[in-house]
């Protein structure tokens, strides 16, 4: 007999139960069938797409921006819509490198920034340009001076873009308002943009200065010369310093003169003549005398016109066998603001309406200062009984010779008074004189309207004044605005005055209105002259014609 070990009896591997780790808890137990999984569930990756479900198309490989995408393309038969940018791209203006910079940076600025010509000589890499603020204030400064002088808001922007593409800075936009200059780079299109801008206080008319500038535009422009920011400065400060070319009582004189033979034009003689010419020196010499002392334009006008109205009522009463009229009328001439209301005009024509605003209401001011400095005057005439005649305005003396003589001699002393350089007044005279002729030959020869034959002679001063400046590259205001002495409407807005004096209300607003419509017709035939000079006219050697410009329709 065998004796039985203590330990427990050993179980063969074939016969012992499965344990609870030899097999998963969610395993149905042997002879079980497994459940069927619920509808709601899905056995698959929640990324899957549902059935029914496209996949989305692979994205295209980033390519060129003007080429067509593939949905477009020639074999397919689909054309692209019409706002898609064409393959060869949107097509640039050329402008010929001949005509004058004015006209070119003139188109450049009446296109599309995305239209706008690449320079014609890009800057390299490597190479790097003066400083842009130095630029900017350079551009300012000039402009300055251009605003202050009188020239148009257009003619401004253009000099301030052509001055900054000239020392590299393309992506500029100058901005011109009456009273403020600003000018914005960007130099690409992730780069903070640039913006500086200058007020400009102080104006003054000195078309010698003005010229200057000019010619330091033409030497920025001209690829020939190499004109640095730091000679530029230098130039630009002997402009400021430079005196006028007239001193203070040759411009005195020149407003006498101008009154005389603005009354010699009305039918005066000779004593007329130096009547006239008294009282528009004793105006202009009060009109200093208020100036040195501060007080506005408004006030400056108001007391140059009352010289003249008085000296004119005080023949009335002497009872002089004088014509009164033409002495009143005369010192009228050199007051009105015949230039001022050009520029305003040519502003709106060119789109820039809030200076257009701006200057029409500088001369409104201007003008309202004369008519209350001379109906003050010719209010208490007409207390004291003088017997102040407006018919001798209205018959117009036919003596050709000595009107055109005394047409021209208004032109040359008008030249003065605007301070422009002797070269230039000879020309102006000349172009004054055909005006007269013209207007003459028209309103009175003819017995036309003096409103048509005012507009047809403005427009030849400006056809021929913007012939001139192109061909010496200059502004064309020294060859314009002394040229339009003879036709500025100082007799209707003395008889307009003296109707209000004499309590014709109706007809004094009336002429008035007429002496309006006059000044309208010399700015609109002035700014029309000049406008057909540029569409047809070439530059002297110019190949190409000038691309017209982009407006709007009205929508």
């Amino acid at each position: 007999m065998v004796a039985k070990p203590d330990g427990p009896e050993e179980v063969p591997e074939d016969r012992k139960p499965p344990s609870d780790e030899a097999r998963s808890a969610f395993i149905p137990p042997a002879g079980v069938e497994p459940p069927e999984p619920p509808e709601e569930e899905h056995p698959t990756s929640e990324f899957a797409l549902p059935e029914g479900l496209a996949p989305e198309p692979q994205a295209e490989q980033e390519g060129s921006a003007f080429a067509p995408p593939s949905a477009y393309s020639a074999d397919s038969g689909h054309h692209p819509p019409p706002a898609f940018t064409p393959a060869y791209g949107i097509p640039l203006a050329k402008l010929p490198q001949d005509a004058p910079w004015q006209d070119r940076m003139r188109t450049m600025l009446r296109l599309p920034v995305g239209e706008r010509p690449v320079p014609e000589a890009p800057r390299k890499a490597d190479e790097a340009g003066p400083p842009v603020p130095r630029v900017l204030d350079l551009t300012l400064r000039i402009g300055e001076l251009l605003l202050a002088g009188g020239e148009g808001a257009e003619d401004v922007e253009a000099a301030m873009f052509a001055i900054c593409r000239s020392y590299g800075l393309d992506r500029c936009e100058p901005t011109v308002t009456f009273t403020l200059l600003s000018i914005t780079y960007q130099p690409s299109l992730v780069d903070d943009p640039v913006t500086a801008n200058r007020t400009v206080r102080r104006r003054g008319t000195d078309y010698t200065r003005l010229a200057a500038v000019y010619l330091l535009l033409a030497d920025i422009n001209d690829p020939d010369h190499d004109v640095s920011p730091e000679e530029a400065y230098r130039r630009l400060a002997e402009i400021r310093r430079n005196r006028h070319p007239y001193p203070g009582w040759v411009l005195t004189a020149a407003a006498g003169v101008l009154a005389g033979a603005a009354s010699v034009l009305l039918g005066g003689g000779p004593t007329v003549f130096f009547v006239a010419a008294l009282g528009a020196m004793l105006g202009d010499r009060l009109a200093w005398l208020f100036a040195g002392r501060g007080l506005p334009e408004f006030y400056q006008f108001l007391v140059a016109a009352m010289p003249p109205a008085a000296v004119g009522v005080a023949l009335t009463l002497l009872h002089a066998d004088l014509r009164p009229s033409a002495v009143i009328t005369g010192g009228l001439f050199a007051l009105i603001p015949g230039r001022a209301l050009v520029a305003a005009v040519q502003d709106g024509l060119t789109g820039f309406y809030i200076t257009a605003s701006a200057r029409l209401l500088e001369v409104g001011y201007f003008f309202v200062a004369i008519v209350v400095g001379v109906l003050s005057v010719l209010y208490l005439a007409v207390q004291f009984d003088a017997e102040l005649n407006p018919e001798g305005v209205l018959s117009p003396v036919e003596r050709p010779w000595v009107q055109i003589a005394a047409s021209m001699v208004l032109c040359a002393t008008f030249a003065i008074l605007l301070q422009q350089s002797r070269a230039t007044v000879l020309f102006a005279t000349l172009n004054g004189g055909v005006a007269w002729v013209v207007y003459a030959s028209i309103a009175v020869t003819a017995d036309g309207s003096a409103v048509m034959a005012t507009a047809v002679a403005a427009g030849l001063v400006g056809l021929f004044g913007q012939l001139a400046a192109r061909y010496h590259h200059t502004s064309s205001l020294p060859y314009v605005t002394a040229a339009i002495g003879p036709l500025l409407p100082g007799s209707a807005t003395y008889f307009g005055v003296l109707a209000i004096a004499q309590n014709n209300l109706d007809q004094g607003f009336g002429s008035l209105a007429k002496a309006a419509a006059l000044a309208l017709a010399i700015a609109i035939g002035v700014n029309l002259g000049g406008e057909l000079a540029r569409l047809f006219m070439q530059a002297p050697g110019a190949a190409a014609a000038r691309r017209a410009a982009k407006r709007t329709r009205g929508f």
